[in-house]
């Protein structure tokens, strides 16, 4: 049976959960959403920094941490960013870094957002159990 995550991310008006967890793993997906629901649109390095910040914040809730993440996948709209982001991925993330994927793409769903992420993590809650 699959449970809803409570993260503590606003209501949004699209039909998806910010994170769920089932079998052992928990499925999330972020991009750069401020905490009263507007998107940051400004400068790669602020979105992914509020990005890489609400998936720590969602998996915080479900009581696991950045160490469970397993992949990663992100989409880009600007090939050229690719360095800043590996640069925050790093403040992030450490070794073993999790499986990850870069791809680029020509649009994300808001006009102006230059990067959504999809990851996937070990649920220590069942690990523990």
């Amino acid at each position: 049976m699959t449970e809803a995550i409570e993260t503590h991310l606003p209501e949004i008006s699209q039909p998806f959960s910010w994170a769920t967890r089932t079998a052992g793993v928990i499925y999330t997906a972020h991009g750069p959403v401020r905490l009263d629901g507007s998107i940051e649109t400004g400068a790669i390095e602020d979105q992914a920094h509020l990005t890489f910040r609400n998936l720590e914040l969602t998996l915080n809730g479900a009581g696991a941490s950045l160490r469970d993440v397993a992949q990663v996948l992100i989409y880009l709209v600007d090939v050229t960013d690719v360095g800043a982001v590996d640069k925050i991925y790093r403040q992030y993330f450490q070794k073993p870094y999790p499986n990850r994927s870069t791809v680029i793409v020509n649009a994300l769903v808001v006009s102006g957002m230059k990067i959504e992420i999809v990851a996937y993590a070990a649920d220590s809650k069942i690990l523990v159990a």
